[in-house]
């Protein structure tokens, strides 16, 4: 009798994290289409409109690290189906705004905190909890999910900017953050075990560890055991200029720059979906190759390219789209978030089975690095007059983050017991913090 090979349900979780993923980063992007519609409509300084993507960004990564404890201590389902009607309010009360702290408080805050519980913590989780073989190709192609958002999003929201208004824009994407929750409800599942079966690649049913302590006790707990080692500054400062250099000023000011060069907003908006469609191959390539090699030089290498491919796009910005911009997209897009498998990778490999946590405390080191340069940009632009100070000092800062991964490299192969000794700190830090009332 011939037996029917059924697919393993990781594939199916995995398949509703990406649906949630590709929501999550269309909904963070929009506001890189509406910098200069705001402006004109309210006459707000576009440093005023960037303040709020910069609060965006950096609670979007804040919140990757407790949103992951919550996880932990309430399940995934939860925490992203809340993130979701979040994102639904912070973009549809959009529509009322009449003053530019409330730009802050709907884009801002609510938008902010509803993708960050989305953001690529949430893959670590995914990840950890139910795949061992693939790990690493499997967060390429959840990571992949955001530039899918992007390419899905950025087009259709810029030309429902033009053709209806931002408004409109606004409420689409409130719409589209409601249709994604009965999906989560229905088939985002937690752990293997709860429906007996082993995580992927794995041979044995594993029960999930009770949750110890409140949500936030955890997260603290573990931010104060990884900030005691090198390895957590050397991967948090490479993903700060990471963040500084992706969302923080190409994704929020790519936009604006081509339309100082005479570029059509639709247009440009049109290449940086393209970006996102060669962002999809790159990091899924890349997750391919973190199963394969060693994930700090491939971290080394994604970040000196992408630094030399920021030091030439001043001189590309035209008012069309020329071949060699078409190619500093090509090439800028393949590495746009490469770094992410190898990151998580490292992450786990050095703080065990706390790592999707550490990963949402990088993470949130990548934000702080995203808002400075979604500001900092603003400013240069609101003195100066133009970008070019922001893409030199961008591609500077990405070949120095190359030299952290590699200082990286050296330090790991020196100390082999770091991760038992890391988990043995944050259980006690855990703990204490637990007994003094956090979470």
């Amino acid at each position: 009798m011939t037996r029917t090979r059924r697919l393993h349900p990781a594939w199916a979780v995995a398949a509703v994290a990406f649906v949630a993923l590709v929501g999550a980063a269309g909904f963070r992007a929009t506001p890189s289409v509406l910098l200069h519609p705001l402006h004109a409509e309210f006459g707000w300084p576009l440093a005023t409109v960037s303040a709020a993507v910069s609060v965006n960004l950096l609670l979007y990564g804040l919140t990757a690290p407790f949103a992951a404890a919550l996880m932990d201590r309430f399940g995934i389902r939860r925490v992203v189906a809340a993130a979701l009607v979040l994102v639904a309010l912070g973009s549809g009360l959009t529509v009322f705004m009449t003053a530019s702290w409330q730009l802050v408080l709907c884009w801002g805050v609510l938008v902010g905190l509803g993708t960050g519980s989305m953001a690529l913590a949430f893959v670590a989780t995914v990840t950890g909890r139910w795949f061992v073989a693939r790990r690493g190709l499997v967060t390429g192609v959840l990571t992949a999910g955001g530039a899918a958002g992007q390419l899905v999003f950025l087009p259709l929201v810029a030309v429902l900017v033009r053709d209806h208004g931002w408004r409109t824009a606004a409420l689409v994407v409130a719409g589209a953050a409601l249709a994604v929750v009965p999906l989560v409800g229905w088939l985002l599942r937690e752990h293997p075990a709860d429906l007996g079966v082993p995580a992927y690649g794995a041979a044995e049913v594993v029960a999930p560890a009770p949750p110890t302590g409140g949500a936030a006790a955890r997260a603290v707990g573990v931010l104060a055991a990884a900030a005691r080692t090198r390895p957590f500054w050397l991967l948090a400062g490479g993903f700060a200029i990471c963040g500084a250099t992706t969302n923080g000023l190409v994704g929020t000011h790519f936009v604006p720059a081509a339309h100082d060069h005479g570029m059509a907003e639709t247009t440009a908006a049109g290449l940086l979906a393209l970006v996102g469609l060669f962002d999809i191959v790159g990091t899924i390539a890349s997750g391919w190759l973190t199963d394969r090699f060693d994930a700090r030089l491939l971290l080394g290498a994604y970040y000196a390219l992408r630094g030399a491919s920021l030091l030439v796009l001043p001189s590309l910005f035209a008012g069309t789209a020329e071949p060699s911009m078409l190619v500093f997209v090509v090439f800028y897009g393949l590495d746009w978030v490469a770094t992410v498998p190898p990151t998580v990778a490292l992450c786990r490999e050095w703080f065990g089975a706390s790592g999707a946590v550490v990963f949402g405390w990088v993470f949130a080191a990548h934000q702080l690095g995203a808002a400075l340069a979604a500001t900092g940009a603003g400013l240069v632009r609101d003195r100066l007059g133009d970008y070019a100070a922001a893409w030199y000092v961008a591609g500077a800062l990405s070949i120095g983050a190359a030299g952290l991964s590699l200082l990286l490299r050296r330090r790991a192969a020196a100390q082999p017991t770091t991760e038992t000794s890391f988990q043995n700190a944050t259980r006690s830090r855990t703990i204490s913090a637990a007994g003094n009332g956090s979470g």
